[in-house]
């Protein structure tokens, strides 16, 4: 007799025993979904381990082995790391890895094909016969008529404006047929792409491919980080790596930060490699998606690109793992436990899978190049630009004397408008950065001088002039705008105040009515495929300026794209968070590193009230090294990571005083349960003090040893009586100590 330890779908703390019939000794395994009795009802879980004796008496047998939903076994180990380091419960962990369609089993799409079962001319026959006795049949015979071949059951009732009982009466004579067809639901299909050769590597290039492929060869672990300025050639050394691993049998996985950059990316694998890459992301449908992996899981597609999530899919023999842009914060989930960052996931599964990792970047995280610095991963640097291009030049405007020339503020200076309309007018492409969107940031009452906020956030709300509305960016609250100030209910006047991505391009077109602009973000590319639709349109030549916000600052590529404009890179160097001046370090350098890919020499103009900040000095100068060696200096002074680990500790509930007393109290439980060389801070409000209802409170932990913290953190959490109108969550590694 065998014996399974079961982990609940459902919010039970630990695992429980089931006897596992017979019927089940083949197909039942480590990973596997079950369904289980508990309490007299059916409930799902996964199988964390098969034993000879239970834990305790009497158990129940499985009711059912689902054998299409399973854990692979590099993945399964990983789901075990995952949950002790990020101190998260297994079952939200199994959650992560395997999406919501492959938890559910949703079922492949199938259509009904009609054909003609006669000759034309016995259909012609008929239909005349039909006529006057049944129209409606006789309008399905006219539609088949046309047709060339036959039509989708869904495309003939609509032509004919029928419903499929005349259709079936019409299979039963004998004079048509229905077949199924299987819909392949891929997002590549139908996608134009012509194939491409590999490219000769420069001297710097070869290096660092062979220093990987020797790695992909012996198939040892190791990390490599590429640090290469942006337009080094990054991209062709993950291309060819790829192909290495794919001569030797291996699969691949690569992960972009971010829907926007996917797109760009795929065009440049599947030129390449066909039909063997699969494309996760969160855009997917649950059936384009559960078709997506199942064509990894079955070996057809040995190639994933996706963002974050794309780390669990199910590739066969994993023998390169690629992280491209491995600073990015979107790599982080912030969503729910477990609140796992990508890349550090990406190298754990390397390491447990025996897979080369490959971070790249133009602005790696100071963790990734410490890493190198130290050992720990195998430095590569590319410091030229591939296919002869040079880096762009750099204009630091001091935006204090454009207000004064203009006696007031203004958008643009003259050296940037100047630069727009000369681009414009040699037919090349400009873009503007601004990490703003919508119209106006705020509301202002001008006798109290407080904004209009959101009623369940601590935020001010923002103008969007399309939908002459204000909305919170935070819970997508919306409201008119009001006649009086909800504060201080006087008469006075409200002004707006700050920028954002649409008054930008209005106020360009005010300027410059001939200038075709493209808009990108979250507002423009809400709908599925708007991201792919806008870049491409740029990229073609449809638009002479591209205006957004970091969803175009980094990773996309085109040619006649020869200056750039950042309106606003100071406004983040105030955030009170430890990674402040990196964000806008890393923003800022990836950002200029659009300008200039092509044959023609690229500009960047960046304006700020700012000019002397060492961090916008350093991104002009794409200088990773001077900005990196200034702040590890600062990281280590204060203990911030990579000296340390930072674990975040948030509560949020309904109740201020509550939460609040809730989070005092926990902090002072948890100092009882570490050692003195943990640093506990003080609770403090979150950067944003209230978000959808909720008031948010938190504290930071110090220390080396993640494992002893996370546990402890757990334990505490499990034995802790936390009310049910207060949240809590466990945040190890946080990107931010802020929001």
């Amino acid at each position: 007799m065998k014996y399974a330890s079961v982990i609940l779908d459902v919010s039970i703390g630990k695992s429980l025993d089931y006897s596992v019939p017979s019927r089940f000794l083949a197909t039942i395994n480590k990973g596997v979904k079950v369904t289980v009795p508990v309490r007299g009802y059916p409930r799902t879980g996964y199988v964390l381990d098969l034993k000879d004796s239970p834990d305790f008496t009497p158990v129940k047998d499985i009711l059912a082995v689902h054998e299409n939903v399973s854990i692979q076994k590099d993945l399964f180990t990983l789901a075990l790391w995952m949950a002790k380091y990020y101190g998260a419960p297994l079952r939200n962990v199994f959650k992560t890895i395997l999406p919501s369609s492959v938890r559910k089993e949703t079922r492949e799409k199938q259509q009904l094909f009609v054909m003609r079962a006669q000759t034309k001319d016995e259909l012609r026959a008929l239909c005349s016969e039909l006529r006057n006795k049944s129209s409606a049949q006789a309008a399905v015979l006219d539609a088949m008529l046309n047709a060339k071949k036959g039509l989708l059951l869904t495309e003939l009732l609509e032509i004919a404006g029928v419903s499929k009982s005349p259709v079936d009466s019409l299979v039963k004579k004998g004079a048509l047929l229905i077949d199924i067809v299987r819909i392949d639901r891929s997002p590549l299909v139908n996608e134009d792409y012509f194939q491409t050769p590999p490219k000769n590597l420069s001297g710097e290039q070869q290096k660092a491919f062979d220093t990987i492929a020797e790695n992909i060869e012996s198939r040892r672990f190791r990390t490599h980080l590429i640090h290469g300025i942006t337009g080094s050639g990054k991209t062709e050394i993950y291309l060819q790596s790829i192909q290495k691993a794919l001569d030797l049998g291996m699969g691949s996985i690569v992960l972009v930060p971010e829907i926007s950059l996917t797109t760009q990316m795929i065009e440049r694998f599947r030129c390449r490699f066909e039909h063997k890459i699969a494309v996760l992301h969160y855009r997917l449908s649950h059936g384009e998606r559960m078709d997506e992996w199942n064509r990894i899981a079955s070996g057809k597609a040995p190639i994933v690109i996706g963002p974050r999530s794309a780390i669990f899919s199910p590739v066969k023999n994993p023998g390169l793992i690629i992280v491209d842009e491995e600073h990015e914060n979107t790599y982080k989930q912030t969503e729910e436990a477990p609140y796992y960052h990508a890349r550090d996931v990406a190298v754990m599964r390397g390491k447990l899978s025996g897979s080369t990792v490959i971070l790249g970047s133009a602005t790696p995280s100071l963790e990734s190049y410490h890493n190198a610095e130290t050992g720990k991963y195998v430095l590569c640097t590319l410091k030229t630009r591939a296919d002869s291009a040079s880096l762009p030049r750099v204009k630091i405007i001091d935006m204090q004397h454009e207000y004064e020339k203009a006696k007031g503020y203004t958008l643009f200076s003259d050296a940037l408008l100047s630069g727009i309309k000369s681009r414009w007018e040699r037919g090349e492409q400009s873009l503007l950065f601004l990490n703003r969107r919508g119209f106006h940031t705020a509301l202002i009452c001008q006798e109290c001088r407080e904004p209009v906020k959101c009623r369940d956030c601590d935020l001010a709300l923002t103008y969007h002039k399309n939908s002459n509305s204000l909305s919170c960016h935070l819970c997508g609250f919306a409201s008119p705008c009001p006649n009086q100030c909800p504060q201080c209910k006087e008469g006075s006047p409200m002004k707006f105040r700050g920028v954002g991505t649409e008054q930008v391009e209005r106020a360009l077109h005010a300027i410059f009515p001939e200038i075709r602009t493209i808009r990108v973000d979250a507002d423009t590319t809400r709908h599925k495929g708007s991201h792919q639709k806008l870049l491409r349109e740029f990229g073609s030549g449809k638009a002479d300026v591209l205006v957004g916000t970091q969803m175009i600052a980094k990773g996309l590529h085109f040619p006649g794209l020869t200056l750039v404009g950042v309106l606003n890179s100071d406004g983040a160097l105030n955030i009170p968070d430890f990674r402040s001046s990196e964000t806008v370090f890393q923003l800022i350098t990836q950002v200029a590193g659009r300008s200039g890919r092509g044959v023609s020499k690229g500009e960047v103009i960046i304006q700020t009230t700012m000019p002397k900040n060492e961090t916008i000095l350093h991104a002009s100068k794409q200088d990773y090294i001077s900005f990196y060696n200034e702040e590890i200096a600062v990281r280590e002074m204060f203990h911030y990571p990579p000296f340390t680990h930072l674990c975040k500790i948030a509560f949020s509930g309904e109740n201020e005083r509550q939460t609040l007393s809730v989070a005092e109290e926990f902090r002072k439980q948890l100092v009882l349960k570490l050692p003195q060389t943990f640093e506990l801070l003080p609770v403090v409000p979150s950067g944003y003090a209230k978000v959808k209802g909720k008031y948010r409170f938190q504290f930071l932990v110090k220390g080396k040893a993640v494992y002893q913290l996370a546990q402890a953190a757990e334990a505490l959490r499990s034995q802790f009586n936390l009310p049910k109108t207060v949240r809590m969550s466990l945040d190890v590694d946080p990107t931010s100590t802020f929001f």
